[in-house]
């Protein structure tokens, strides 16, 4: 029998560059959601503050950027897309779910490139990681939703629809 050198799977605290980069970016909408100025669509500040961070290095920096910036640009437009799978009145989310459904919508809606399960599983991470105990669940379901209606090609070819 042939000995064969596996590698360890990665631990749940190793996190790619873009999952840090997706942790930055929550954390500079959910500023801005909380206490930016609605009209700082770049989100300068906010921008500066977490690039100083030192962890900041570890992230794609690219990617943060993206991810900042296009939610902030679109996030009224992001809002109507999500909001018909939405339970409530869109002020009585939680700033954290907020967050996460601006940046999920907007990589389902903008970023094809990204695989819907991605962009799903990314934001349902952050969500079990940042927020309420069962907040996940309720991200899972709303974007799960909108990407059948964004992405409709791409979830009905899906292997498990």
């Amino acid at each position: 029998m042939t000995n064969v050198n596996r590698s360890k799977p990665a631990s749940s605290s190793a996190r790619s560059p873009r999952r840090r980069a997706r942790e930055f970016a929550l954390q500079g909408v959910y500023a801005w959601l909380v206490h930016g100025d609605p009209t700082d669509t770049a989100g300068g500040e906010i921008q500066a503050h977490l690039r100083d961070n030192d962890s900041f290095v570890q992230a794609d920096a690219a990617w943060f950027k993206t991810l900042l910036e296009g939610v902030m640009l679109d996030a009224d437009n992001l809002r109507l897309q999500f909001s018909p799978f939405v339970d409530r009145p869109l002020v009585e989310l939680s700033p954290v779910e907020h967050a996460i459904l601006l940046m999920g919508s907007y990589e389902l809606v903008h970023h094809v490139e990204v695989p819907y399960r991605v962009a799903i599983n990314e934001s349902v991470e952050l969500a079990k990681t940042y927020g309420g105990t069962d907040g996940f669940k309720f991200v899972n379901g709303v974007l799960d939703k909108l990407a059948a209606q964004v992405r409709a090609t791409e979830v009905q070819q899906s292997p498990r629809r």
